[in-house]
This record gives C-alpha cells, sequence and structure tokens, in this order.
C-alpha cells in the first residue's frame, strides 16, 4: 500500500465525514477505502519503492515487488519480461552509486547508478511508472562503463547526493524542473547551449567519462593541430561539433524532484551520419570540418537517460549520463 501525506490523510477524513451525512456509513467506508488505494505514493514511498525493486532484480524474483499483470517492460529498447534481461543477469549491487530522482506528481521513480552483471559492473538507468500501488511500467537501460574506467562511477559528484537538498523557500516547483531538463534535447538538437540554462560550472559524465567541463575527454575531437574546440557544456553544443546526431525521438521527462533540484530524461538519439560533412567553430572562431574521413562512424542510435542537477538558481550545474549504442541505426524504442 501506498504511503498517504499528513494532507491526504486529512483529506480523506474531511470526505468521510461529508460522505456519512449524505448518504451510509457503508458507502461512506466504500468510498474512503477506494481513495486510500488509489493515493499517491509519496517520496520516501517511491525512494523505497524503488530499493525494493532493485533488490528483487538482485534476487531474480520478480514476485517479491508489486508488478502489474500487464505490465510493460522495456530493456535496451526491447520489450521483454520480468525474470529476462537484468532481472536474469544481475549478480550484485547497488553501490554507493546511485541516484534518486522521485516523482510524486507524476507517480514515477527515476534512478541511475552501479550494479553488477554477471559479475562486472554496468551503469543501470532505471524508470518506474506507478498506479495504484502496481508498477506499470519498467525502463531499463544498461551500459558499459566508458572504456572500462570505474574512477567517476565509485562516487557521487555532491550535488547529485540524496543529501544535497535545495532550502525549500528556494526550490523550483516540478513544472519548472520538467521545464528545465526537456530543455537539454532542444539545445543538443538544434546545436544551441543557450536553449538550456548551464551554469558556468556544468559538467557532464556519459557512461563515466567526462565529457563536458573541467576535465572534459572523449568525443568527438578535433585535430590537436588545429585551434581547441569549448568543452564547457554550453561552449561545446555553440560549437556545432553535434551536428552529426540527426534528431533525438521519444523525449521524454520521466521524473523531477524539488526537493533536490534533480531531473530525469530518456531519450533516443538518431545518428545516420549522413549530414558529413559540416563546419565546426573553434573558441578562436575559425572553423574546421567534420567529413567521413575524421568522422568514420557506421550509422547508430543512442537510447539515453540524463539526471540534471538544476540548483536554486535555476542553472544545470551536473549532467549525469547513462547511454548505449546500438546499430542498426532507426530502431523501434520498445514505446511504440
Amino acid at each position: 500500500m501506498p504511503s498517504l501525506s499528513l494532507k491526504a490523510a486529512l483529506s480523506l477524513s474531511v470526505t468521510g465525514l461529508i460522505l456519512t451525512g449524505c448518504s451510509s456509513r457503508k458507502e461512506s467506508s466504500e468510498t474512503a477505502a477506494a481513495a486510500v488505494a488509489q493515493a499517491a505514493c509519496d517520496r520516501a514511498c517511491l525512494i523505497k519503492l524503488t530499493d525494493q525493486y532493485l533488490a528483487a532484480v538482485v534476487k531474480h524474483d520478480p514476485g517479491a515487488v508489486p508488478l502489474a499483470e500487464n505490465l510493460a517492460f522495456v530493456e535496451n529498447i526491447k520489450r521483454i519480461k520480468p525474470g529476462e534481461g537484468l532481472w536474469k543477469s544481475a549478480t550484485g549491487g547497488p553501490t554507493d552509486f546511485k541516484i534518486y530522482v522521485p516523482d510524486v506528481d507524476q507517480q514515477q521513480a527515476g534512478w541511475m547508478g552501479i550494479v553488477q552483471q554477471e559479475g562486472k559492473p554496468v551503469l543501470l538507468a532505471l524508470r518506474l511508472k506507478l498506479v495504484d500501488g502496481k508498477i506499470t511500467e519498467a525502463e531499463h537501460i544498461v551500459a558499459a562503463p566508458a572504456r572500462g574506467n570505474m574512477d567517476n562511477l565509485t562516487s557521487l559528484r555532491p550535488g547529485l547526493m540524496a543529501t544535497s537538498i535545495i532550502p525549500e523557500a528556494q526550490r523550483k516547483s516540478h513544472d519548472e524542473l520538467v521545464k528545465i531538463g526537456l530543455s537539454y534535447y532542444d539545445a543538443l538538437d538544434d546545436n544551441d547551449g543557450s536553449k538550456m540554462p548551464f551554469a558556468p560550472d556544468c559538467s557532464r559524465n556519459e557512461n563515466g567519462l567526462t565529457t563536458a567541463g573541467e576535465g572534459a575527454q572523449g568525443a568527438p575531437n578535433t585535430d590537436p593541430k588545429l585551434p581547441p574546440i569549448a568543452r564547457d557544456c554550453k561552449g561545446q553544443l555553440d560549437s556545432k561539433t553535434f551536428t552529426y546526431i540527426d534528431k533525438i525521438e521519444n523525449r521524454r521527462l520521466i521524473a523531477a524532484d524539488p526537493v533536490t533540484g534533480l531531473a530525469m530524461g530518456f531519450s533516443h538519439l538518431r545518428h545516420p551520419m549522413n549530414n558529413l560533412p559540416y563546419k565546426i567553430v573553434h573558441v578562436d572562431g575559425s572553423t574546421s570540418e567534420r567529413n567521413k574521413a575524421n568522422m568514420p562512424f557506421a550509422p547508430f542510435d543512442m537510447p539515453a537517460a540524463h539526471i540534471f542537477k538544476i540548483g536554486a538558481d535555476g542553472l544545470v550545474h551536473e549532467i549525469e549520463a547513462a547511454g548505449i549504442v546500438v546499430r542498426p541505426n532507426n530502431q523501434p524504442t520498445g514505446w511504440e
């Protein structure tokens, strides 16, 4: 049974009193019971449900968590059944690297962290949808650490920790967090860093690899003989370096938590690699060409999940991402 907030409990009590005055006590009791059954799962309830789900996966026991009979379950864009996929291959976890994004408004729980799959660490991005106390949708993205490196996947950056609470008077609303989180996809798709409110200290990790911000490495790099391209979150997008991403589909801001300022989204990035050549802009304003010679990649898709840390200032300070390369490209997302 989902837990009730004090406000919800009081509301139900008042409803029961009103109904008692205008109908039979039996009808009042039945109405109150139905309302309790449909009551929202609060933050603590959603976090607890997430922990229960992860424990059930590791134990290979779908019966240990309240799954709906009509559960829709997608792992790495494939529609499968509980007991399959990570439910079968998980061998341990989670570790201390875990990020919770409970969303009371949408009754969804987002999570990203490290678990063990067949004895090896993997990054799991998770979405759970709850209806009337049952999980009706579950979604996994299971990704290997970039280059096998766990350096950035053993402990969380401070802003992503559960203890990194936004003071209540300074919190952004749920809808504001959703809007800011979704703006990332417009900024990335349009190669326009002004479309998301990036903080100057913004950094982005993808599968554990720092790809924007201080210490950024990874793709796509330019000829070292050429002037550098910007590596900050905004400037990197403005450089047009990600033009090879043709479009971003299945965009969903699945969870936003005003308490921590975290927002989590899932999406499906299409890379047909048919828009070469194109120009990128270097920090000195000069340009160079990206073409098939320096980007000899076969077409691919990237199903991905992103968690954004949005501060009290309304700016995005951290991004943690998990994604997988899927070939051939233009595959279904699993949610059609």
